[in-house]
């Protein structure tokens, strides 16, 4: 019994450094994406919010290349939701949970901001479709329907 629940507390801090060898400049997605200093507090929810959902792709063994993929285009709408946050102060009243979860739905994510091409449109959306999918999963059987990101 005491082998077995030893073997449990490992597991996160497993999942832990998987995750940081995988995204090894996490912690500095806030500061990648900030335009201002205040910027920082809800870039780093976001990244708190992406976190259970790096590690659920980790948990699919898929190929480092598709990896990468959706890892680049988290990074991405971390940087599409801070703008949102720059450009529409009234979002900065909003729980972080709640703008995370109203740039996605069914279709994907925002339109990226800055000139891109279809494919790389294409590419993000699905990685943000899968986000939303994996959002609305895992908080179909929360109370009143409250989605969050972050802890689990």
């Amino acid at each position: 019994m005491a082998d077995r629940q030893a073997v449990s507390a490992a597991e996160p801090v497993s999942a832990d450094d998987e995750l940081a060898a995988s995204c090894p400049d996490l912690d500095q997605w806030p500061t990648s994406w900030m335009y201002e200093e205040r910027d920082l507090s809800p870039g780093r929810q976001v990244v708190e919010c992406f976190k259970p959902f790096l590690r659920h792709l980790l948990s699919l063994e898929l190929s480092r290349k598709t990896l990468r993929q959706h890892r680049d285009n988290l990074w991405l709408l971390g940087g599409e939701l801070i703008r949102d946050l720059h450009e529409a102060p009234r979002l900065r009243k909003r729980p972080i949970d709640q703008v995370v979860r109203e740039a996605l739905d069914d279709d994907g994510g925002p339109l990226i901001s800055h000139g891109t091409s279809e494919d790389q449109q294409r590419s993000f959306d699905a990685t943000c479709r899968k986000f939303y999918r994996f959002l609305k999963g895992r908080n179909s059987s929360s109370t009143a329907g409250l989605w969050t990101c972050g802890q689990r």
